[in-house]
This record gives C-alpha cells, structure tokens and sequence, in this order.
C-alpha cells in the first residue's frame, strides 16, 4: 500500500480510462452550503460508498474531496466543500477560501441547505459568493424526511431565495436516499459532452492514508463530541503491509494538554474506544486485517501556523 494507492484501484496497473461514447457527458459538481447541512452525508449517498466521514459536530469537513460517480450515460466528480462560515482562525481562513475556489472551478454547483428549518443568514451569506458564479446552479433541499407536517413556510422561505436567480429547486433526503435519483438526473441534464476523467470504477481519487486519517478524525469527533471540537488533526506515521495484516501508526495532533487527557480517557480507554472503532472502519476500507496504533500529541495553536497546516495537510487549493 503507498500514498498513490486509490480506494478500488488496486488492481488496476495501471489504470484504465476508456474512451467515452456518443453523448457522454462529465464533469464536476461542488457541493456547496452552511456546516452541518449533510454535504459530506450527499457525496457518501450519491457515489454509494462513504468517502467522506460525518459527525454531528459543525464543520467536519476541511479538504475539498472529491467523489466519483460513474454510470452508463455519465460521470460526475462531486467536490464536497467545508461549510461557509466566517472564519476564526487561519485553519478557517484555508478552509473558506478552498471553499470559495471551488465555487469558481466547477462546472455546476449544488447549494445544499438545511430543509427542515427555514432559510437564514448564513444561506443568504453564501448567496452572496454564489451572484459571483458563472457556473449555473441547483438548489437542493436536504433533510426532506425531516421536514413538518406542513413545510409551506420553509420552502417558501428557499423559493423566495432561488426566485431571483431562477435556480431550479430539488428536494431529497442525503440520509434516507429519497429523491437521490431525481437529483443525479437533474445533475446530469445540466453537465456538457465530455470524456471520462478517471477509471469507471474509481470512487475518490484520493489516497487510502488521506481517507484512513479521516475515519480516525470521524471517531475522534464522534465519541468526545464538544469536548475536543476542531483542534485534532490526524497524521498517518507510517503503514507497513503484510500479505495478513495492515499496520497503521498515526499520531492525534491537538493544541492543549487537556486535549490531549481527553483524548486518552481515564487508564487510556477513550484512545481504545476510539482506535477500536477506526480500525474496524479502515478495515471495511483495505478489506483486509489492520492493527491500528495510536499516539496523541500537544502542538500548541497549530491551527495558527501556516507551517503546520501545511504539514497536516491542510493548505490553500489553487
């Protein structure tokens, strides 16, 4: 296993893009919207496999990552973004600002919101970055399974927003799977003729080591909720393979020595509890055995440091 090494690729050497027929179309799709609104659980649906981790906790999603759905008609690479929010620190300045560059790179945008609540200001925020988009743009309503019994006034609310700008509407529910399939079709209405940008059966095209830290980051976020909110960043030490069995070293990098008792748990099981369950998820990722060990270390205000940003993988897209 290496860096390069993408999730269902590995038998593939190297990999095979065909040529695309009559009619194809492609293209990619940024999954834009407020923290919290289901964009990471939407990607995970649309592709049918998760790629990207979720958390009840705002703002889980840092990296743009891209999923890839390929079907017989079309392929789409989603880009699921970091929720829009004013930003706190420089960790939210490279976050939005990735988020924003997105928004201008992609050839249709999805601004997902929140249905079961009515319009705010943080979706009229991002309206504000969205008149800029020459990219044309869909409204979509998550969350339609949790919506009253008389939704008049919430989608009223996202129709006066949409109205100006003639954004087409489409609700679903990320969680559920209702309405998925209509919204996969509208998405590929609205994308050009183009080719095939990855292999067919290429569901991310980032490395395992990325997504393995991630299933981490998930249970970290998980199991200590608001205690240790977003000042954990994981970094994969070192994997060594065997034809049985994955060794994986990652370090739990936070900013504070309470952080870090947190994270360790009375006689270490909250660092069991949380390694337990992340080896169980990246074994579901390789298919195979993993052993799964922990470290957790203090950098103070790392989130503040461009270097280190930039050493946990974090860093302005250009």
């Amino acid at each position: 296993m290496t860096d390069e090494t993408n999730i269902l690729s590995n038998f593939l050497d190297p990999p095979s893009i065909p040529i695309a027929p009559p009619g194809f179309k492609s293209g990619f799709v940024g999954i834009i919207g407020r923290p919290n609104v289901g964009k990471s659980t939407l990607m995970n649906q649309l592709v049918g496999q998760k790629i990207a981790i979720t958390s009840p906790v705002a703002q889980t999603t840092r990296n743009r990552l891209r999923g890839i759905l390929t079907t017989e008609k079309a392929q789409i690479i989603f880009v699921d973004t970091p929720g829009i929010h004013k930003p706190h620190h420089e960790l939210g300045k490279v976050i939005v600002k990735n988020a924003q560059t997105a928004i201008d790179s992609v050839d249709l945008v999805l601004f997902v919101v929140d249905g079961s609540v009515s319009a705010g200001g943080g979706d009229r925020f991002i309206i504000d970055l969205l008149e800029k988009a020459e990219s044309p743009i869909i409204l979509g309503l998550n969350k339609c399974d949790q919506q009253p019994s008389d939704p008049e006034a919430i989608n009223q609310s996202y129709l006066t927003l949409a109205k100006p700008f003639n954004w087409p509407i489409l609700k679903f529910s990320a969680l559920d799977g209702t309405g998925i399939e209509a919204l996969q079709t509208a998405l590929i209405e609205h994308l050009d003729t183009g080719p095939y940008y990855y292999p067919p059966d290429l569901v991310t095209d980032q490395p395992e080591r990325f997504i393995m830290g991630e299933l981490i980051r998930e249970q970290i976020l998980l199991q200590t909720r608001q205690e240790v909110p977003h000042s954990v960043a994981v970094v994969i030490e070192r994997v060594e393979e065997t034809p049985t069995l994955t060794k994986v070293f990652a370090a739990i990098n936070v900013e504070r020595d309470s952080q870090k008792g947190i994270i360790i748990g009375k006689k270490g099981a909250m660092l069991k509890a949380i390694g337990t369950s992340a080896r169980t998820a990246i074994q579901k990722l390789i298919a195979g055995e993993v052993y799964l060990q922990l470290f957790v270390k203090v950098e103070p205000k790392w989130r503040q440091s461009r270097m280190l940003l930039s050493e946990f993988g974090y860093r302005l897209e250009d």
